[in-house]
């Protein structure tokens, strides 16, 4: 079972002419229930005191209930109560894990090298945070697999849900919103457009549903009814 819990947004819908940040962007939250009685969380996007009043609302949960959190990317906007699942497991895509790692520590070097002892001090707050994430499965569960979406960020990684009639696809950033689905576009920031707008075309190839980055659920406008 799926729901979501949050809807996230963009901090700036450059489709929406909305040229500079115009709110706090954060992911869209999903929560998965499987019948083993796992609870896995996709992408803790809110602050924690907010996420954690929507999980009592949304599944009448609480975040000591989840079992394991999963982040489609290592985006700010994707983790930002991410320590308040501290009794969960962490886990996410390891290409993207390995290639944003590598520069993270790169980049502490420089710092110290540098003298910006405040700058390494808050990247190698993110190394660890990065290190405590796992490396995800093939399977997270029955029926729950990883779904490679690379592009946007080096290792971006959605969850394909094969249900008994049909499909969805949990996207992350790979495809933001509804405007960006509609008109085919991906994000500006992507790290590599050509090879993410592959991944928003494999996204619209294989599943039924689509649950956006940044938006809600919505049915696949390239399928027919199922």
């Amino acid at each position: 079972m799926h729901r979501i819990i949050s809807i996230g947004a963009l901090d700036a819908h450059p489709l929406r002419n909305e040229a500079a940040p115009v709110r706090t962007g954060h992911a869209t939250t999903t929560l998965i229930s499987t019948d083993d009685g796992a609870h896995i969380l996709v992408d803790p996007g809110l602050p924690a005191v907010a996420l954690t009043a929507r999980l009592d609302e949304r599944a009448g949960i609480a975040p000591a209930d989840i079992t394991h959190v999963f982040l489609t990317s290592f985006h700010p906007d994707c983790r930002r109560s991410l320590e308040a699942f501290d009794g969960a497991e962490w886990m996410i895509h390891a290409p993207e894990r390995e290639q944003v790692g590598v520069p993270m520590v790169a980049t502490v070097q420089r710092a110290r090298e540098h003298g910006d002892t405040e700058l390494a001090q808050e990247i190698e707050r993110e190394v660890m945070l990065l290190q405590k994430c796992k490396p995800a499965p093939d399977k997270l569960a029955r029926r729950v697999d990883l779904f490679p979406l690379p592009g946007v960020s080096p290792g971006m990684c959605g969850l394909l849900l094969s249900e008994r009639r049909h499909t969805l696809l949990i996207c992350g950033d790979a495809i933001p919103t509804i405007e960006h689905l509609e008109r085919g576009q991906v994000l500006k920031r992507a790290a590599d457009g050509a090879l993410a707008k592959d991944s928003m075309q494999e996204a619209l190839e294989i599943a039924d549903l689509l649950i956006l980055g940044r938006d809600e659920l919505v049915a696949n406008p390239m399928r027919g009814p199922f």
